[in-house]
């Protein structure tokens, strides 16, 4: 049938383009969780360092992290039993779940690099502006939580427990290479596999998209304005999506026609937003933070999309235009290349998605926290954070 062709064409094409950023993203995720000290986020998020710069230093630090919407929740319960302020919380859990190395390589690959600075910018500022709005507008609920050691273990190897060795002396326990074997590990087994599922998925909803909806159908009704801001936050607030895989299917309404603020509203709140992400936010700080949570993210996503669209518009940029044009600097034989290490290390993964999904059995690695509906293999996850 020409539909189904057309959209598995839309959606391999989408696949060989992004195929080495996403490898490249994955890298860089690896290297952070290696190299990055577990003590500083737990040392920079408590309330001892002040109630705004905390919420400050919680947007900063979860822009890089690979962690979807799903997956940041245990952390975020862990670090609220270590003590974490409460503003800071709420701006971890924007920040995080909206953007990710993988997810900005992913956004240069498909769309263009005005978005490509926009989204974690766009994300940052939702952050700061939801974890000030906690500040100011959310009220404690009176129980005090004895702040608890937080998990400095070895991202190595669990070789010590950060508590009763010395730092000085651990950092001679571990080589370069290890600690970059050791990231490649994570990278593309922890993170992609927690991942690659939904990336697929959003592929090829993409690829049918582009098959399905005429050309000028979403342009002519979602070419700017407030009201497509609205019917994009609609469609992003209710579905689970992660960042990475929110991507391809906002480049394919790019394509279409839908104005860059629009595909913002999108990439904003699909990612930070679904009923998992409420119901143990709701539990953990309690309804009126949920609220304040989806209400900041609710009007930042609008305010920062209807910026977005006069910033494209004031220097005569075209989205649909610039829409995947970084791919043609990558030489076709690395995209191929890309394409099949891509492949290869998806198998796995997927296969193992696609068995849970119709043997109805819960994962073994799901989520220590019983978090409703998660159920992933972050590494915090397993260690029951």
């Amino acid at each position: 049938m020409p539909f189904i062709n057309a959209a598995f064409t839309n959606a391999f094409n989408l696949l060989l383009e992004s195929s080495v950023y996403i490898l490249m993203g994955l890298l860089v995720a690896g290297m952070l969780r290696v190299f990055f000290d577990p003590a500083f986020v737990s040392r920079h998020l408590g309330a001892g360092s002040g109630r705004f710069k905390s919420v400050f230093k919680a947007a900063i630090l979860g822009i890089p992290l690979p962690l979807c919407s799903c997956g940041v929740l245990p952390v975020a319960v862990s670090l609220k039993k270590q003590g974490a302020d409460s503003g800071a919380l709420t701006s971890f859990l924007v920040s995080t779940p909206e953007s990710g190395a993988d997810s900005i390589a992913a956004t240069y690959a498909l769309m263009d690099p005005v978005m490509t600075v926009a989204r974690p910018l766009a994300a940052f500022i939702t952050a700061i502006g939801a974890g000030i709005a906690e500040i100011l507008l959310g009220r404690s609920s009176g129980q005090q939580i004895a702040p608890a050691l937080p998990d400095l273990s070895c991202t190595v190897d669990g070789c010590c427990d950060g508590i009763d060795c010395d730092p000085a002396i651990h950092k001679k326990h571990h080589s370069f290479m290890e600690k970059a074997k050791a990231g490649f590990g994570f990278a593309f087994g922890d993170v992609w596999a927690d991942m690659a599922g939904w990336f697929f998925v959003g592929i090829l909803f993409a690829g049918i998209v582009m098959a399905l909806v005429p050309e000028d159908f979403l342009g002519k009704y979602l070419g700017g304005g407030i009201v497509s801001m609205l019917v994009m936050l609609a469609i992003g607030i209710p579905i689970y999506i992660c960042a990475t895989a929110s991507t391809p299917v906002a480049a394919a309404f790019v394509m279409m026609g839908v104005s860059p603020g629009a595909a913002l509203v999108f990439l904003l709140s699909g990612p930070a937003t679904n009923v998992t992400t409420l119901t143990v936010l709701t539990g953990v700080l309690g309804k009126r933070a949920a609220a304040i949570y989806l209400a900041a993210i609710a009007f930042f996503a609008v305010a920062l999309g209807l910026a977005l669209d006069v910033v494209y518009a004031a220097f005569g940029l075209s989205t649909k235009a610039l829409a995947g044009q970084t791919g043609e600097f990558m030489p076709l034989w690395l995209k191929w290349t890309g394409l099949f290490v891509l492949a290869v290390i998806s198998a796995g993964p997927v296969y193992r998605a696609l068995a849970r999904r119709f043997s109805g059995k819960k994962p073994e690695n799901a989520c220590a926290a019983d978090l409703p509906g998660c159920g992933c293999s972050h590494d915090s996850c397993k260690k029951g954070e």
